[in-house]
């Protein structure tokens, strides 16, 4: 089944555009998933909104957005009133300014989708500027209004693709200073840090997105599986009990351990060398 845009418009940069649609990068929809049902009668229960002073049910047409002030009571917000500021969608993402990949903090990156063009006649008009913008070493910076609020997007070549990554505003990004603050600066000694360099040189590395499972999600599945064959549901393994010991002896018994890990890729890298020659 073919990919379906989360949203279509155009993507403008001075004079030049094209037809573009963003594609959702990550999704939710194979993970397990849940209802909540009746224990006795086994049917899927359903939400209700409740007055939490009455108790009763409230319907739909009596159901409003409120602002809680200071002194517990409540503004009310009407819907007409909340569309009223709604910014116009235009339907254009439009570029703003250029600048380098690193130019931006990750902290601000918030959800990823693909960019790619609508129909076969804008595909030269986007690869010209994702061209542009590879042979430069530049990412875009556009505005937009998407899902009915303004966003600031960074477009940029990744891959063979294109990926639009939405960015959280300045006040979405906590300041670091409140949790560091009160950490010190600590000296450390030569050894220390020798030690440490050498753990990290021995268990140095590069991504592989799928060398690494999603363990819970993995027993989730286990367990529905299970549940559905008439079987036990699997038992948790219990956890190695960690014993306490001082930074020293750590780094120390971490350096051992990663050398000899180290020596066996080696040896075993080495066998499979000989065997393939």
């Amino acid at each position: 089944m073919a990919a379906r845009a989360s949203w279509k418009g155009h993507l403008k940069v001075g004079d030049l555009a094209c037809a573009v649609g963003l594609y959702t990068a990550i999704s939710s929809s194979d993970r397990v998933s849940f209802n909540i049902v009746n224990r006795r009668t086994g049917h899927r229960v359903e939400r209700q909104f409740v007055d939490s002073e009455t108790g009763k049910p409230v319907g739909r047409d009596d159901q409003v957005k409120g602002y809680r002030m200071e002194n517990g009571d409540y503004i009310v917000i009407e819907g007409d009133e909340i569309a009223e500021i709604m910014p116009e969608s235009d339907k254009v993402l439009n570029v703003k300014a250029f600048i380098a990949y690193d130019g931006i903090d990750k902290l601000y990156f918030d959800r990823p989708y693909y960019l790619a063009p609508v129909d076969e006649h804008d595909e030269e008009a986007l690869s010209l500027i994702v061209r542009g913008m590879r042979d430069s070493k530049v990412a875009a910076l556009a505005e937009a209004v998407l899902f009915q609020r303004n966003r600031t997007l960074l477009i940029r070549p990744h891959g063979g693709h294109i990926v639009a990554t939405m960015l959280n505003f300045d006040y979405e990004v906590r300041s670091a200073e409140a949790v560091f603050r009160d950490i010190p600066d600590i000296k450390f000694d030569k050894e220390m840090l020798e030690l440490a360099g050498h753990i990290i040189e021995t268990k140095h590395g590069s991504f592989d997105p799928s060398a690494y499972e999603d363990r819970y999600e993995a027993a989730l599945v286990e367990l529905v599986k299970a549940k559905i064959e008439g079987r036990a549901p699997p038992k948790k393994k219990p956890a190695p009990e960690g014993k306490v010991v001082d930074l020293m002896e750590a780094l120390r018994q971490s350096a051992k351990m990663s050398g000899t890990a180290a020596k066996k890729a080696q040896a075993r890298s080495d066998s499979q060398s000989k065997k393939a020659g």
